[in-house]
């Protein structure tokens, strides 16, 4: 497969590809500050939940790197600052605070201010090699689900640049390819953003996996017309009874898909439940910039002075959800079965 890398750690740091531009243009931007990073985290640059994790870590690694002092007090305190700044960038994606989290503790443990250096590196590292090897486990727990000539329908983009590699609900197309299994997708373009056509489609085309791009109008009738036999979607926060939040739209997708009779899978890592979240209520939802409703590509297409409501995230509740696709493998979407994951 021929997927770039959505982050890569080089020289002290970081190379992003610039999701922004894609199709287009593939692009590299050099991220050598922690504010280039919340810039980056923010304005969309990088995205998907596992990746934004990714990025947010190398973020605290270049903190870790800028501040020149040896007082591992002040190292620490200056480092751990730059980090909750980083948290701030987006509010809904959980894997966020779970890899900040994570870096926090790195710091906390570090002895020295060499060594706090050496650590917070090394564990940005293994963050993005544990979730490549996490997705490569969903993916292989998801084919099974499949069958050879299937037609399958997605939202937004969980590929390998929302990922460290593979992607979340991406990852058994991408499998599938690799073993000769024929399945077709159908992608919701994905507005206001259009996550849907410019990248899902994109990767699933440099794959070469059969894909074909429908408005987010579309579902229901493609759904009905084109016999699809399962949607399956990433998520960005799995609450602790199921309910998952992800991108705006694919409430709708679990609605659909329950009237035709057809299944609704979410693919997340484990980093995405948030135990700590009773339910779909009680995730933040970010709201965005009008202009991403009342523009494309700069051009003004709604009337000065519309007001506009752009929640980028909705939440499908969990008695709509068949099944949640893990590395452990798939669970069903209530308390019971989630805790069980995380004894």
């Amino acid at each position: 497969m021929n997927i770039p890398q959505s982050v890569i750690w080089e020289k002290g740091a970081i190379q992003l590809l610039d999701q922004r531009k894609l199709p287009h243009v593939t692009e590299y931007v050099t991220l050598d500050t922690v504010p280039a990073v919340f810039d980056a985290i923010q304005s969309l640059a990088v995205r998907g939940a596992p990746a934004i994790g990714i990025a947010a870590a190398f973020g605290v690694a270049l903190s870790a790197m800028s501040h020149p002092t040896g007082d591992i007090d002040e190292l620490k305190e200056q480092v751990l600052i730059d980090s909750g700044y980083l948290s701030q960038s987006r509010p809904t994606a959980v894997n966020l605070f779970w890899a900040l989290n994570r870096m926090n503790d790195a710091v906390t443990r570090a002895v020295t201010a060499d060594e706090l250096r050496e650590s917070v590196v090394a564990e940005a590292l293994a963050i993005q090699k544990e979730d490549e090897d996490v997705c490569r486990s969903i993916g292989e727990h998801a084919l099974p689900l499949f069958k050879d000539g299937d037609r399958v329908m997605t939202i937004c983009n969980a590929g390998s640049i929302a990922t460290a590699k593979y992607g979340t609900a991406l990852a058994p197309f991408f499998l599938s390819k690799e073993r000769g299994l024929q399945l077709s997708v159908f992608a919701c373009e994905t507005r206001p953003v259009f996550q849907g056509a410019r990248l899902t489609t994109w990767e699933l085309m440099q794959a070469g996996v059969d894909v074909t791009l429908i408005t987010d109008s579309m579902a229901a009738h493609t759904m009905k017309t084109k016999n699809i036999t399962a949607v399956i979607t990433g998520a960005d926060r799995v609450a602790a009874n199921g309910d998952s939040a992800n991108k705006i739209g694919t409430f709708g997708l679990a609605v659909l898909a329950k009237s035709f009779g057809i299944p609704f899978y979410i693919a997340a890592p484990l980093s995405t439940f948030d135990l700590d979240t009773p339910n779909g209520d009680a995730i933040p939802i970010e709201e965005r910039n009008p202009a991403e409703i009342t523009e494309v590509n700069g051009m003004r297409i709604a009337p000065e002075g519309i007001a506009v409501f752009n929640p980028a995230f909705d939440v499908a509740p969990a008695d709509l959800i068949t099944g949640i696709i893990t590395e452990k493998g798939i669970v069903k979407p209530n308390e019971q079965a989630i805790a069980k994951l995380f004894a």
